[in-house]
This record gives C-alpha cells, sequence and structure tokens, in this order.
C-alpha cells in the first residue's frame, strides 16, 4: 500500500503542496483532481522520486522510499505526450524497462507479449510506433508500464493529447484493465469527466491541499464546499444574505434553506441550488428557457435569468418552466 505523509513542497517562495495525506490500497484507483496549478502533478513527480518533498514521507508497505531512486521504486509511469523512442518498434519499446532490469531474453518476450495483450495490441510488435494513431501509442507506453509489473501506476494527464471518442473508448479500456490487473493507480487529471469514469476515490486539490475525499458519488451529492460545486459544476451557485436564520436573499429570489451552520443577520453566503423530486419545499425558480444542451443522460438547461439547471427531460427553447429546488448552504 502506497502511503503519503503530510507532504509539503515549496517553489519560489510559493507554497505548492501544504501537507498533503492520504493512502492508495491494492486494487484501488485514486484521482487527483484539480484545476492547474493546484499540485496534483507536482505531488505525483514527489511520489514518483522525480522530486523531493521539503517535507513529510511517501512511504510503500510502511518502508520509507525517500533514499530510493525513481528506477528502483518500481511504479510505471504513462504521460499525456507517451514519451515513446521513435526509432524502436511497438515490441522495443515496451521492452526497454524490461531490459533495463537485466531480465532473460525469454523472459522479456513473455512479458511484452502479455503486457501487448492487455492493451489489445497483440498484433502490433513490429509496427513502428511513429506509424500508429494517438490511442494506439497511448496503448503502447500503458504496456510498457504494465510489462514491468509494476507495484503502483501513475497517470498524468494520460489522454489529454486524444480527441473525445477515442479518450472516452481508451478511458473505459484503462478502467477494466486496471480492475483486470488489480495495480493500484493514481490518476492526475483536471478532465472532472474522466475522473468519475475511471475512480474508486476522488481527491480534489486545491492551491496545494485536499479539500474534499470520497467516492465519485458521495462527491457529487455532497460537495461540502462552494469551490468544489462550482469546480464540477454539480447546479448554480449563488451570493446570499442572511435575513433570518432559514431564509436568504439571492439575485434569484429569496430561498427557505435548511442550514447546519449558523448565520448572523446580513451575513453573505454562498448557496447551491439542484433540481429536486417534487417534496414540500417552497423553493422554485420560473424563467425562460434559453439553451438546452443534452449531456449523457440528462439535460443543462439555462433561463433568462442566468440559472441552470439539470433535467431528465428537454424542454422547448423559448418556453416558461417552472423548477422545484434544494438549496444548499455551502462554505
Amino acid at each position: 500500500m502506497l502511503e503519503v505523509r503530510d507532504i509539503h513542497k515549496v517553489y519560489e517562495n510559493k507554497s505548492l503542496l501544504n501537507g498533503v495525506s492520504f493512502a492508495v490500497a491494492v486494487g484501488e484507483t485514486l484521482c487527483l483532481l484539480g484545476a492547474s496549478g493546484s499540485g496534483k502533478s507536482t505531488l505525483l513527480r514527489i511520489i514518483a522520486g522525480l522530486e523531493k518533498p521539503d517535507g513529510g514521507l511517501v512511504l510503500f508497505n510502511g518502508q520509507d522510499l525517500a533514499s530510493t531512486p525513481p528506477h528502483l521504486r518500481d511504479f510505471g509511469l504513462v504521460f499525456q505526450d507517451y514519451a515513446l523512442f521513435p526509432h524502436l518498434d511497438v515490441h522495443e519499446n515496451v521492452a526497454f524497462g524490461l531490459k533495463m532490469r537485466r531480465l532473460r531474453r525469454d523472459e522479456i518476450s513473455e512479458r511484452v507479449a502479455a503486457a501487448l495483450k492487455l492493451v489489445r495490441l497483440t498484433e502490433f510488435g513490429d509496427r513502428t510506433v511513429t506509424d500508429l494513431s494517438g490511442g494506439e501509442q497511448q496503448r503502447v507506453a500503458l504496456a510498457r508500464a504494465l510489462a514491468i509489473r509494476p507495484r503502483l501506476l501513475m497517470f498524468d494527464e494520460p489522454l489529454g493529447a486524444l480527441d473525445r471518442t477515442l479518450r472516452e473508448g481508451l478511458l473505459n479500456e484503462l478502467r477494466e484493465i486496471l480492475h483486470e490487473t488489480e495495480v493500484p493507480a493514481i490518476y492526475v487529471t483536471h478532465d472532472q469527466e474522466e475522473a468519475f469514469v475511471i475512480a474508486d476515490r476522488i481527491l480534489i486539490l486545491y492551491h496545494g491541499a485536499i479539500i474534499r475525499e470520497g467516492t465519485p458519488a458521495d462527491v457529487w451529492a455532497d460537495p461540502q464546499s462552494a469551490y468544489v460545486a462550482e469546480f464540477l459544476g454539480v447546479g448554480t451557485m449563488m451570493d446570499g444574505i442572511a435575513t433570518s436564520e432559514t431564509e436568504f436573499q439571492t439575485q434569484y429570489g429569496s430561498f427557505v434553506v435548511d442550514c447546519p451552520h449558523k448565520h448572523s443577520s446580513r451575513e453573505k453566503v454562498r448557496l447551491l441550488a439542484r433540481p429536486v423530486v417534487a417534496t414540500d419545499e417552497a423553493n422554485t425558480i420560473r424563467g425562460v428557457v434559453t439553451d438546452v444542451i443534452f449531456q449523457y443522460d440528462r439535460f443543462k438547461v439555462t433561463f433568462d435569468n442566468g440559472f441552470y439547471v439539470y433535467l431528465n427531460e428537454a424542454p422547448k427553447i423559448g418556453s416558461e418552466r417552472t423548477v422545484q429546488v434544494k438549496i444548499e448552504c455551502l462554505v
């Protein structure tokens, strides 16, 4: 099991990582999700041994890895730019790490064949990597990482260079491969959709700290902070002013909120609005539909006042619509 304890990193007098701690269990895929500059790639490089932290520990099965160089950690890395050798064919690219470990020729051939089979490239061994598509090159990079039988796999924005169709297909295949091999993995991305497909557990990084952790379903259902709700796009965020213990005034009207926090009169808060199945709650939004976008199994519906909700059915643009909403107070 990988364990990261209280990692700190400062660069040019700015704190990039501020006390990050987590663990990755056997067979688990953990996703580090955050905007550019949140510290996720730096954290990955520290775990790989490519950078040293200014404080904290990286351990594997209880062993401190501070004195272990990158090539002896037995961690596989897959990058966005593939990092393949253009002068070598597919077989030789996948075999590279095995040759560095001075394995026997027959064992190298066996492992390369097994890795190419896992990534559905069995017949591609003698192909030149520059003749492959972006998706095929990324599979070769994955096969190379798998061939060394790593204790941990790490992915740094691995699908960022691919178009949407290739990305979705490869993401699903990658998820199947990780479950099949049961290799623990850390997947770094800024793409929420990728994270929700691939991850067993999500860590959201903001300014070098973990501000939300949980399964994709838990994080979506309960973002716990205004930043996470806005970053994931789970609903409309509003500025509110407390007019009583349970009522808040916003640019969209007045709402009653069952809030766990105590607020003083005129205190400013951040509110999240999401549609709900009809209940006894009194909160509703009414507006003219100006835009409807299909997103997988639902529709993002925007009103003329800028408010948007996700609905299971698509209303007509230009029609008036009243939607009952759940209002949550976030910190």
